[in-house]
């Protein structure tokens, strides 16, 4: 297909994967944008998360930040570490950066997705240090997850205690709400 021909389909219809693509969309994900990555392959945003070069997708609700500077994306993302009650206990990996080959509409993409994915966040101070509670929409899913990101030095036990009160103040507020 000639350059010409894919930017108007891609006005009218959305992107599309790009050549050589080796992630396998499903069925209700569609691509919202899509960069060439400086050290080869693409990286593909979908309405269910980033698709790497690699070919593994990074699900918007585990994209615990994301920036771009100068060319580069920078991402973080989290791991599920174990559960309090309802809640996902999560750490951060370390950072990955991407160089963009004609970055486009990516960069704006990613911060829209990765923030439109929080309903709300609060910072509790908790022995130790403190912890980041996080509620999240899983695309694909309904409702919200309470996700909890502990900072370093801050006490596990008490991490685990709170998050699993908070998990079950939260669905017992949303059980009431149904009533």
């Amino acid at each position: 297909m000639t350059g010409w021909l894919r930017r108007v389909i891609e006005r009218i219809a959305g992107p599309s994967v790009p050549e050589g693509f080796t992630g396998s969309l499903d069925a209700t994900e569609h691509v919202l944008a899509v960069a060439e990555a400086r050290t080869g392959g693409h990286l593909v945003a979908s309405s269910f998360g980033l698709w790497l070069p690699d070919g593994r997708r990074i699900g918007w609700h585990v994209l615990s930040k994301a920036s771009w500077s100068s060319g580069w994306l920078t991402l973080v993302e989290a791991e599920e570490v174990g559960r309090a009650g309802e809640a996902v206990l999560l750490r951060d990996r370390r950072p990955l950066r991407f160089g963009l080959i004609a970055p486009g509409a990516l960069p704006d993409t990613v911060h829209r997705r990765v923030t439109g994915s929080i309903r709300s966040s609060q910072h509790q101070d908790l022995p130790g240090g403190g912890a980041w509670f996080v509620q999240r929409r899983v695309p694909g899913r309904d409702g919200v997850v309470l996700q909890v990101r502990a900072d370093d030095g801050t006490d596990a036990g008490a991490v685990e205690r709170v998050a699993a009160e908070v998990a079950a103040k939260l669905r017992a507020a949303r059980d009431a709400a149904r009533r």
